[in-house]
């Protein structure tokens, strides 16, 4: 898919992270529970738990120095374009931070497109073959991408990694993560962040 084809469809379905909050606040306080399956409620909570992370993150999260200092340097526009769905729980610790990120600067305009709606998105936008999500690509206004991260810090990853040749099944390796993303605080993603937008100069 050409720059083009997809900024088309941003401006169609691409949505604020304002919106984003909205129209999650709303699909939980509208959602009858006495209806929902066991795993259709368990999705539900996690988007309960999304939206108390995300407000406690926006609440307390300011970038440090030299990421501030890098993101208030960006001079021209740029499209921070994130792939994700509101039960994601990786999106849930880490879409708030990059909200704060790319609330720095007025150039920078953060749109999301939702992953199951958007396949063909999606496919664009792989990681290692797989439809992970948080994804968030970073476009000039002229259409290059300048960086893609996601779905998670790498450290994360790594851990992950440890713990399943550990032998520990997803729901004990998921609660471990949750852990690590409260101790961390956004630390490991914001050293990724000031990497990623130096090495893409896009301050220059």
């Amino acid at each position: 898919m050409d720059y083009l084809s997809l900024k088309k469809r941003i401006d169609e379905s691409g949505i604020s992270y304002s919106e984003y909050i909205k129209r999650t606040e709303l699909e939980i306080s509208s959602t009858q529970r006495e209806y929902l399956t066991t795993q259709e409620l368990k999705r539900l909570n996690i988007k309960s738990l999304n939206l108390q992370r995300g407000s406690r993150i926006r609440r307390t999260y300011n970038p440090g120095e030299e990421l501030n200092r890098l993101l208030n340097e960006i001079s021209l526009k740029q499209l921070w374009l994130v792939i994700t769905e509101n039960w994601c729980g990786d999106s849930g610790q880490n879409l708030p931070y990059i909200a704060v990120m790319a609330s720095q600067n007025s150039l920078i305009d953060l749109k999301i497109i939702l992953r199951d709606p958007n396949p063909d998105i999606m496919d664009e936008f792989l990681t290692k073959g797989t439809k992970s999500i948080p994804i968030l690509a970073v476009f000039s206004q002229d259409g290059e991408e300048l960086f893609r991260w996601g779905p998670r810090p790498a450290f994360a990853v790594n851990l992950i990694t440890k713990w399943k040749s550990d032998g520990l099944e997803k729901p004990e390796w998921t609660e471990k993560l949750h852990s690590w993303y409260a101790k961390d605080k956004g630390c490991e993603l914001e050293k990724e962040f000031i990497d990623l937008i130096s090495k893409a100069e896009l301050t220059h």
